[in-house]
């Protein structure tokens, strides 16, 4: 408590007059604020907080916890290097964060702690958080989102799983970049009336042309050929990375069983399994699929079914994955080769190509969701009408 100048000359005087301190209305109501504003600002006691909502960022992370009455008692910052020695002092608790960056590690530390932690799609999360959005008001949002029993948990992914998505995305990167850098070179060599059929295979013979035309500008063909350099080091990197991908998967039981599914492949695979710690967090292989974004959006109303293009909800690379395995099937149908089902011949009969593409893409996760399930093995002749939709 800090007394102002002019409080302190009042007190002083009042000694001198009277001997005795004579406290007066208003500096008891003053007194009774300042005790107020001390009880509010106090640390809560730890016995009193049963949940706790904490919005991470780079530098500060927010916490707010309430006690069993839902009270707030908690609303504190901390910076990144106090957030464990923080939570080391607490009983064990609950504690909410969203799943963005970062928040598997910091599940796995507050876990070793003896905390219980629990990770929410952010997207499920908005809804909980009130107007004027700030950091408080987030780790708020979390607090009350995570206290909902409908509320859908993200599984905690392990160290080995997080390096096991590294690899796959490190995979990703390199492509585009190679896809990026082709493009380029088709582009400058087409300056220059030189031009190449479509594919990757392609790209190595144009480069040699260049570099013995002597048409071309010497600038021209000395850029080019730094390109040509980046684009034969992305090769050999990529080609490092597939294999230590193709070694992950032989050495995976479930991705070995999952490559079994027409149209799924090794790299399907391994999507799979990387990107499904958890798969019984399902309760069926329809919420499975719809959590891929492989189902059509819902707007219905007054007893009106209306369904609308799929969702494109979830990961992106693994339904994109499910798709083109499902288009390259369909591709193969098309041409008479395979034993297709009768459900998939049907439904070409019926549906445009893509459309069936993306049917056939929610039917293979369901099974994909089935087989990580159960342990068992992929059989085609369980397949309704036939003994499988594609060789």
């Amino acid at each position: 408590m800090v007394w102002t100048a002019p409080y302190g000359i009042e007190c002083a005087r009042m000694r001198l007059l009277h001997g005795v301190m004579v406290w007066t209305a208003p500096y008891g109501i003053e007194c009774a604020r300042m005790r107020l504003l001390q009880s509010q600002t106090r640390e809560p006691s730890v016995n009193q907080i049963i949940r706790i909502g904490m919005d991470t960022s780079k530098h500060i992370f927010q916490l707010h916890g309430v006690d069993s009455a839902e009270r707030p008692v908690l609303r504190r910052k901390l910076r990144r290097s106090e957030v464990l020695a923080f939570f080391a002092k607490l009983p064990p608790t609950v504690i909410g964060m969203e799943a963005c960056g970062a928040a598997h590690y910091w599940a796995r530390e507050l876990r070793k702690l003896g905390h219980e932690v629990k990770l929410m799609a952010p997207q499920h999360v908005k809804a909980y958080v009130k107007r004027n959005k700030n950091d408080g008001r987030d780790a708020e949002g979390l607090c009350e989102a995570m206290s909902r029993p409908t509320m859908q948990f993200v599984p905690v992914k392990t160290e080995e799983q997080q390096a096991a998505l590294m690899l796959a995305g490190v995979r990703q990167q390199l492509i585009a970049r190679r896809t990026q850098l082709s493009n380029a070179i088709r582009g400058y060599a087409a300056e220059f009336g030189l031009t190449t059929a479509k594919g990757l295979d392609k790209i190595e013979p144009l480069l040699t042309r260049i570099a013995l035309d002597e048409t071309v500008p010497a600038l021209a063909r000395e850029l080019l050929a730094i390109h040509g350099q980046d684009y034969a080091r992305l090769q050999i990197e990529l080609k490092a990375i597939e294999v230590k991908l193709m070694a992950w998967h032989r050495a995976n039981a479930c991705s070995r069983r999952l490559a079994q599914i027409p149209g799924v492949g090794p790299i399907g695979a391994t999507a799979l399994v990387m990107k499904t710690p958890d798969p019984r967090a399902f309760r069926s292989g329809r919420h499975f699929a719809a959590w891929l974004g492989l189902t059509p959006k819902d707007h219905s109303t007054a007893g009106k079914t209306r369904l609308g293009k799929i969702t494109r909800a979830g990961d992106e690379m693994l339904r994109s994955l499910l798709v083109a395995g499902a288009t390259a099937v369909i591709q193969q149908v098309r041409r008479g080769r395979g034993r297709p089902s009768a459900w998939l011949l049907a439904l070409l009969k019926r549906k445009p190509p893509k459309l069936a593409a993306v049917a056939l893409a929610n039917k293979v996760a369901r099974i994909a969701w089935k087989l990580m399930t159960t342990g068992e093995s992929y059989d085609g002749a369980r397949m309704p009408g036939a003994q499988a939709f594609a060789a």
